[in-house]
């Protein structure tokens, strides 16, 4: 069987199909059946393997096998049985379970595919959990440089979009090699030979779409384009980056451990995800097929800047992005200031 692409082992791993990837037949852990897991591992033997950040969560971070920033492979024993391996991989479950003993921390056999394999599962949209399983002749071949390349877009389609307060706007569509990833570029006014004033707005269905007042990203994106519109001209990137590059359902993981008292950071780490799992290669990509080499960024993460500079987009001006907070999101917001690095 020929080596897999992204998108192709993206979708086994989502429709709970096994992949190989190096020495690794590996299967995701949420999507994965009982049938599928009767066939594959009757003996109930397969190694769960999370990533270095759900490890420390579970206190495994010590163990003497465990390799800081590297997945955690915990061997299986009589009593870790499908339905506590499923626990021990969703956080939700953190604070009510109980281990009936210690968890044994083994080498990996392929500590580079494990991690792969990692990327796979958050690129799915899935909780970093995998089974390792013994052996599965139909498993997806995938190589370990396909799913840690970096991303790159084509423009597949543009056109003008009228937008209500805004008189010249256009719409341009962009597709993720690899991912499949669709992701838009406004482009309003124009800005005439100067740098645009751009601002990269990452994708929340629940406060762009639904009006949640536990973030500040709907009023951030309108106001965005009020900015850019009032300033003559620029460029808005909406980047399908969920929950800071998590996916949706990893994000409303982390709300339901907020109502538990957590921050945004403690519960993406809680979850096995570093603090923020986005990069900016496909917007700096998208910015140079735009033509625009120099920007103003309107943003107040210097990890944006750093992203962008780092993909060769040079920053010439930062324009601070601050908003009213409201009771429901001034913690976050705080969050994002004192632990995230967030410029005043």
């Amino acid at each position: 069987m020929s080596a897999a692409t992204l998108e192709q082992a993206i979708a086994a791993f989502a429709g709970g199909r096994t992949v190989r990837i190096g020495a690794l037949t590996l299967l995701a852990i949420e999507t994965a059946s009982d049938a599928t897991l009767d066939r594959l591992d009757p003996d109930g033997r397969a190694a769960l393997v999370v990533s270095a950040g759900r490890g420390a969560a579970l206190g495994l971070g010590n163990s003497r096998d465990a390799v800081p920033g590297q997945p955690v492979r915990i061997a299986r024993c009589d009593w870790l049985d499908r339905s506590i391996v499923r626990a021990l991989a969703d956080p939700a479950r953190d604070f009510d379970r109980i281990i009936p003993g210690p968890l044994k921390v083994t080498p990996s056999d392929d500590p580079q595919a494990a991690a792969a394999g990692l990327r796979l599962a958050r690129l799915a949209g899935l909780m970093p959990a995998v089974w390792e399983v013994a052996r599965d002749d139909s498993a997806l071949p995938v190589e370990v440089a396909v799913i840690n390349a970096p991303a790159t877009v084509r423009l597949a389609a543009r056109a003008r979009l009228p937008i209500d307060g805004i008189a010249d706007s256009q719409i341009v569509a962009f597709r993720e090699e690899g991912t499949g990833a669709e992701h838009v570029a406004l482009l309003i006014g124009a800005s005439g030979g100067k740098p645009p004033l751009v601002r990269l707005h990452s994708e929340c269905l629940t406060g762009d779409v639904f009006g949640s007042l536990k973030c500040d990203c709907g009023p951030q994106l309108h106001e965005a384009l009020r900015l850019i519109e009032q300033s003559g001209g620029g460029i808005l990137l909406y980047l399908r980056q969920e929950g800071r590059g998590i996916g949706l359902a990893n994000k409303i993981r982390a709300y339901a451990l907020q109502d538990r008292g957590l921050d945004t950071v403690d519960a993406n780490r809680r979850l096995g995800f570093a603090d923020d799992e986005r990069d900016y290669g496909n917007a700096a990509a998208m910015l140079r097929a735009l033509g625009a080499s120099e920007v103003r960024l309107l943003t107040n993460n210097p990890g944006k800047v750093a992203g962008l500079e780092a993909e060769g987009i040079k920053v010439v001006e930062r324009v601070a992005h601050h908003l009213p907070v409201n009771p429901h999101n001034a913690d976050y917001v705080a969050t994002k200031r004192e632990r995230s690095g967030h410029l005043p």
